[in-house]
């Protein structure tokens, strides 16, 4: 069974940081490349990092800069490091593992306040 379960989120200041986690099981890490998404109110799902095997990273424009995607294999984890944070970045952020099969996390909620 696969599972990707989500941690990190919550309430922070604007110019705040969180850092979430991703834990996988159920899945063979290496082969995947690991990614966040998100959802904001009232918008649709929206790409903010990915990470793939080799550690090739890919950003939204409007997160680079600010956030950072990192993986450890050893941990089967992704993270997702979020400095800088502003009212716009709120969202319930999504855990996504893609390779032949792609698998999705319950999401966890972050609130930017101004």
């Amino acid at each position: 069974q696969v599972q990707l379960v989500e941690s990190g989120g919550g309430l922070v200041q604007a110019g705040g940081s969180l850092r979430l986690s991703c834990a996988a099981s159920g899945i063979t890490f290496r082969n995947y490349a690991m990614g966040w998404f998100r959802r904001a109110p009232g918008k649709e799902r929206e790409f903010v990092a990915s990470i793939d095997g080799t550690g090739s990273t890919s950003y939204a424009d409007s997160v680079k800069g600010r956030f950072a995607i990192s993986r450890d294999s050893a941990m089967n984890t992704v993270f997702l490091q979020m400095n800088n944070l502003k009212a716009e970045d709120t969202a319930v952020y999504y855990c996504n593992a893609i390779a032949i099969f792609q698998y999705w996390g319950q999401g966890t909620q972050v609130t930017v306040s101004s």
